[in-house]
């Protein structure tokens, strides 16, 4: 179940995570025939992955103590 609740973390902080640092191609200058000004001129995913993993980890990590010493229980949460 923490996997789960990890990759579902991890996915959600990538969609915030990936605009960090991009440089599109209007701004560095150098637009590539056949695409759109605003594409990333260098995406470095491996960068964005590495970074997206550590803060969902540290995402993942509080949630996953505020379950363990019921910080967060089902009666928190207003139905």
């Amino acid at each position: 179940m923490a996997v789960a609740i990890y990759i579902f973390i991890w996915w959600i902080v990538l969609f915030a995570v990936l605009p960090f640092g991009v440089r599109t191609q209007a701004e560095d200058g150098h637009v590539v025939p056949g695409t759109v000004e605003s594409a990333p001129a260098k995406p470095r995913l491996l960068r964005i992955f590495l970074i997206n993993t550590l803060v969902a980890s540290v995402v993942f990590a509080i949630v996953y103590f505020s379950i363990s010493y019921r910080i967060i229980t089902p009666d928190t949460f207003l139905w």
